[in-house]
């Protein structure tokens, strides 16, 4: 595995009586996707904004490269490129007046600034921009060049926050790939409420709640971890408090989240005539019926108990 480029020790941080971060510690791999996931209220922002310097833990230890930050290490943000879910732009400023501006604020020349945005228009697909008002832009190419903007002083470090929110399909396949081109050479954190795009790209991905760190492996060790086989979710029109003896008479894995029943185990699918119809003698009547591989989510749920948008 490749060297520690970011560890947090211990952090830990309230807002009032409200704790944060609890004792959270972790450590982020040179040239490595590192997905971070959690429901909304679990710490996420705040370990985020911690780790890259923007904001003071109340305890605990930030390292960058193996130097702590807030003792001694100075300009910690000229390694570390955010771009946020919040699109942040200039609205009378041109797609290149505007990164030249932000190069100028990382104490690029204006020169620099200008070829490096040139480069970054071009991979992300905007330079028939480059001359257009930001405020003309579709909110996809404003996303994309939100992207460029956190890039343009090539840092170590790269972290997106919902980096696909508000992309159509083909905008969104172009950062994927972009993405995924920078793994190895940057150092990027990820946080999303897609899954399936953590999924795709991240080569370890942490879950978080309450401050905590509850599980960190690569995508495939943890969808492994909550079972083997496949997962039928069935989603009911009603609660039934026998469910779980009902479902006991089916030699399989299950879970029920609220009123919807996840079923794994191997070749599943010949079992569901027959559970439908036991579900359905007991006033049970399914409404949505899925058939599909282990997921993140599946993980999530099992270590969190809900959802990841709850």
């Amino acid at each position: 595995m490749s060297s520690v480029i970011l560890e947090g020790q211990s952090l830990s941080k309230k807002y009032g009586e409200v704790i944060a971060l609890d004792d959270l510690s972790i450590e982020v791999f040179r040239g490595e996707v590192f997905g971070l996931l959690g429901p909304n209220g679990a710490g996420k922002t705040t370990a985020i904004n911690i780790l890259v310097g923007l904001l003071k833990p109340d305890s605990g230890q930030v390292y960058l490269d193996g130097r702590r930050i807030f003792e001694g290490q100075k300009n910690a943000l000229d390694h570390v490129g955010v771009c946020p879910q919040q699109i942040t732009l200039w609205g009378r400023l041109t797609c290149i007046e505007q990164l030249i501006f932000i190069g100028n604020m990382y104490g690029m020349s204006s020169r620099a600034a200008k070829e490096r945005g040139g480069d970054l228009l071009r991979t992300l697909g905007l330079e028939h921009k480059r001359n257009k008002l930001v405020k003309t832009l579709s909110g996809g190419m404003q996303r994309r060049l939100n992207l460029a903007m956190s890039l343009i002083h090539d840092p170590h470090i790269l972290v997106l926050d919902e980096p696909e929110a508000g992309l159509d399909p083909q905008s969104r396949i172009l950062v994927r790939e972009y993405l995924k081109s920078l793994a190895g050479e940057k150092t990027i954190i990820l946080t999303s409420h897609n899954m399936d795009e953590v999924d795709r790209i991240a080569d370890r991905v942490a879950i978080i709640d309450q401050g905590k760190v509850l599980i960190l492996d690569a995508p495939e060790r943890l969808k492994a971890s909550v079972g083997a086989g496949d997962v039928v979710e069935i989603k009911t029109n009603t609660w039934n408090r026998d469910l779980n003896q009902i479902l006991e008479t089916f030699d399989v894995q299950y879970e029920v989240v609220d009123d919807v029943i996840f079923i794994r185990g191997y070749k599943v699918i010949q079992l569901l005539p027959d559970l439908i119809s036991l579900l359905k003698s007991n006033q049970i009547i399914p409404e949505n019926i899925q058939l599909r591989e282990n997921s993140l989510e599946d993980v999530f749920i099992q270590f969190t108990g809900r959802r990841l948008r709850e």
